[in-house]
């Protein structure tokens, strides 16, 4: 079935433009408050109850008041936690037994952009099935009969300690004999939803911390910092000769990570360090690790060699986190940095992640150039090819040709993968293999094809 709203990761688009404008954010509201909530009869029972956070983008405020009041007209009670991680919000929902959990965010798109992350009350986002479900119901002539009774509607609140109850839990994950001192480390908040709760746990952690991307004006979220444009810690990170750096996407749900020499560390090399970890202590199930397709063959080889087996997924954390329940795996990710440790938490967190893989750093004693590079990459390219929605470039002969004679000539040494994003208008062509010119060569000409198509 071809979904209209849900894309890879909930509903996103372009701001106060169709589908992310205020009267859909009304109507998600309404529909999954349908499709979810508990059904309560009697009007002196206490409400259903949805926990509603959102990243620093401008249109929050817009798509979360016309959230709440599609929740309340529902009959359902709504706890406003303000600027928060995702994480954050999964861990609410099930520490407040809430029934549904919302994040207004677009993760780590531009401020124009936003978008609807959905939560069960068991913290995991919802399955295709439910998204499919609430579907039908947004569009559905139905969605306004059967109201509530006007003492029935529900009641809003401001959730004063959301940030603290999320360091807390943070700093839980942390092990209680190991603190951060001596360690110097700057964190990049990317202007987004972690620019408090990051630097507070690492400070009273007895880190030295400083901060960056820590003034959010609305605007400026992921603006040229961020997981996904980290030349701003690298240099800060040299200029402040500190031990690492952190930086955290708009919604904290991904890390990515610094050493001392300014030399970016990538979701993969991390997966590989936790992975080692776990299964040297005994906490790695089935001695297996999730990822996706576009992790890096030579993290592949490397896993292979420490007899750890490792499945791919489709591009996600949604669908890592899905193959990890089925199996009862605790430890999957992506290179982009999503990891998700399920001892910690339900989804992708760049905080709990940084913070087990610092603890990592205190118990060797090594500076991070050294403990981070776990394995060799197999040469990787990956570009990014902008279409209209409308043109379907993957479905013509020319291109579909080209992928084929580039499938041919890595003949076996390496792989090929070319996709739509699941959360902009780009195909995505990676290509991986032991000759680093010829990989270059393959993607530079797919990338040729596609953008004539």
């Amino acid at each position: 079935m071809t979904r209209k709203y849900f894309g890879t990761d909930g509903i996103r688009g372009r701001a106060n433009t169709y589908p992310m404008t205020a009267d859909v954010a009304l109507k998600v509201a309404m529909a999954t408050a349908r499709v979810m909530k508990r059904g309560m009869d009697d009007a002196d029972s206490s409400h259903s109850r949805v926990v509603i956070g959102k990243d620093t983008r401008l249109s929050c405020y817009m798509l979360e008041q016309a959230m709440t009041s599609g929740f309340l007209a529902m009959g359902m009670d709504v706890v406003l936690t303000g600027p928060i991680p995702t994480p954050a919000i999964a861990m609410l929902t099930r520490s407040l037994r809430a029934d549904i959990g919302v994040v207004i965010s677009a993760s780590h798109n531009p401020f124009e952009d936003n978008g609807i992350k959905l939560f069960g009350h068991d913290g995991y986002k919802l399955p295709d099935t439910v998204e499919r479900e609430i579907e039908e119901w947004i569009d559905n002539p139905r969605l306004m009969e059967q109201l509530p009774e006007p003492g029935q509607v529900g009641r809003a609140s401001r959730m004063d300690d959301a940030v603290g109850r999320y360091v807390e839990f943070a700093k839980s994950s942390f092990p209680r004999k190991l603190n951060l001192s001596g360690l110097k480390i700057v964190v990049d908040c990317a202007n987004g939803a972690a620019y408090r709760v990051a630097p507070m746990t690492l400070w009273e952690l007895e880190a030295e911390v400083v901060v960056i991307g820590n003034t959010p004006n609305g605007k400026n979220i992921n603006k040229e910092c961020g997981a996904t444009a980290t030349q701003t810690l690298q240099k800060k990170v040299i200029e402040e000769r500190a031990d690492l750096g952190i930086a955290l996407d708009g919604d904290a749900d991904r890390l990515i990570m610094v050493n001392e020499k300014g030399e970016r560390v990538d979701g993969d090399q991390l997966i590989a360090l936790l992975a080692t970890r776990l299964k040297d202590k005994g906490f790695l199930n089935h001695n297996a690790v999730v990822t996706t397709v576009m992790s890096n063959l030579g993290m592949e080889r490397y896993l292979a060699s420490k007899n750890v087996s490792m499945m791919r997924t489709a591009v996600g954390d949604r669908y890592v986190v899905e193959k990890m329940r089925e199996g009862n795996y605790s430890l999957g990710g992506e290179q982009s940095g999503h990891i998700v440790l399920s001892h910690f938490g339900t989804t992708g967190d760049g905080l709990i992640a940084a913070l087990q893989v610092l603890a990592i750093i205190k118990e060797q004693g090594k500076p991070a150039s050294e403990v981070l590079h776990v394995f060799e990459p197999v040469p990787q390219i990956l570009k990014n090819v902008r279409f209209d929605k409308e043109s379907k470039p993957l479905e013509q002969k020319l291109v579909q040709d080209a992928i084929g004679e580039a499938e041919t000539r890595l003949n076996g040494s390496g792989r090929l993968l070319v996709r739509p994003s699941g959360t902009e208008p780009v195909i995505r062509i990676m290509a991986e293999g032991d000759d680093a010119v010829m990989v270059e060569t393959i993607v530079d000409n797919l990338c040729a094809v596609i953008g004539k198509a």
